[in-house]
């Protein structure tokens, strides 16, 4: 059956076998039933499905139009989803190629990348699990059911539950579930939108999107003052989250007893947002700040990064021993 990629009848789209492949994986990333796939593939077993196969996947009944805010995408899609794709997809640190509106062979390498990142399918296609895996709000909540008054609506992802809600957004499990009533905190579906509790912190800012080293834009502006607010210098505040932003995240989370990965998740933004972190002692001359040494650095490597010399930072730091140097000890670095 299918053996030819053109035999599919009308209102279906040849598909080949790969690795992994299941019915059910199939049917839930085609937004299709397994129903309808036994149905489009009279004689196919399902349990016996191998490698280069070709099958005839349905289209669906119930994609969302192109207006809507989470299409289904594929290799050959164009328009302006698809630019929204490859702006979220670079956002997350994901090289989509250029912003053209155009999904092709990189874009479909960047979302498969993706998709393995968040231990989605990784085949290539953008559904609601990876538009929400994007941050993406895919929920269709009619008018009337709206999150009540100092919540606001949240949708599941994968291996989100109660408690890790809870300790995102600075709330408690119990308030979770007074903001929604009749909820299985055990039975939380993928899509499914419940209410979180807004945190009573005004500077808590966990809802800005993850950066990471290749993000770019407002958020990284953002991120790049109040690092310095905070006395740990990016850079230049450009927008553009390269490996000097990297490591002033790197050097503010070990200020504040975070993992020191040099990923700006929600707990980052809270400790960076509350602003109650104590930036290295600045002690250090006018024309100079004050710089906490991490695992692997040397003179030559900070002077590198920071447009000095090896001569200049040890003529600031009377007595240094640059071959000596000491985890968060802090010395001074000229500007």
């Amino acid at each position: 059956m299918n053996n030819n990629r053109n035999q599919c009848p009308a209102g279906s789209n040849p598909y080949t076998i790969r690795a992994g492949d299941t019915f059910f994986m199939l049917a839930k990333s085609h937004n299709v039933s397994v129903d309808e796939l036994l149905k489009a593939n009279p004689g196919v077993d399902p349990d016996r499905l191998f490698i280069g196969q070709n099958i005839c996947i349905p289209s669906s009944t119930s994609t969302p139009p192109s207006s809507s805010k989470c299409p289904t995408l594929r290799m050959g899609s164009q328009g302006s989803d698809v630019r929204r794709l490859q702006r979220l997809l670079r956002e997350e640190g994901f090289n989509p190629g250029s912003i053209d509106g155009i999904f092709g062979p990189q874009t479909q390498r960047a979302v498969i990348a993706f998709q393995r990142s968040e231990n989605l399918t990784p085949d290539g296609i953008v559904g609601v699990n990876t538009w929400t895996a994007l941050g993406e709000d895919c929920s269709t909540r009619p008018p009337g059911d709206r999150c009540p008054s100092g919540t606001f609506a949240y949708t599941i992802r994968s291996g989100d539950n109660p408690y890790r809600l809870a300790n995102q957004y600075n709330t408690t499990v119990e308030a979770i579930l007074k903001a929604n009533p009749g909820m299985d905190p055990n039975r939380l579906q993928i899509g499914q939108v419940i209410c979180i509790p807004s945190s009573s912190d005004d500077n808590d800012c966990s809802n800005n999107p993850t950066l990471r080293k290749g993000s770019r834009g407002s958020y990284v502006v953002e991120l790049q003052e109040r690092l310095k607010d905070a006395g740990f210098n990016p850079g230049a505040v450009d927008g553009i989250f390269g490996d000097q932003t990297e490591r002033a995240v790197i050097n503010f989370q070990r200020s504040a007893n975070l993992t020191r990965d040099g990923i700006v998740g929600p707990k980052t933004w809270n400790a960076l947002c509350k602003g109650d972190i104590t930036p290295p002692k600045d002690d250090c001359p006018s024309g100079t700040f004050p710089y906490r040494v991490v695992r692997g650095d040397s003179l030559y490597k900070i002077a590198r990064e920071y447009n000095t010399t090896v001569e200049e930072i040890i003529r600031v730091n009377p007595g240094i021993n640059p071959n000596n140097l000491q985890i968060d000890q802090v010395i001074c670095v000229p500007r």
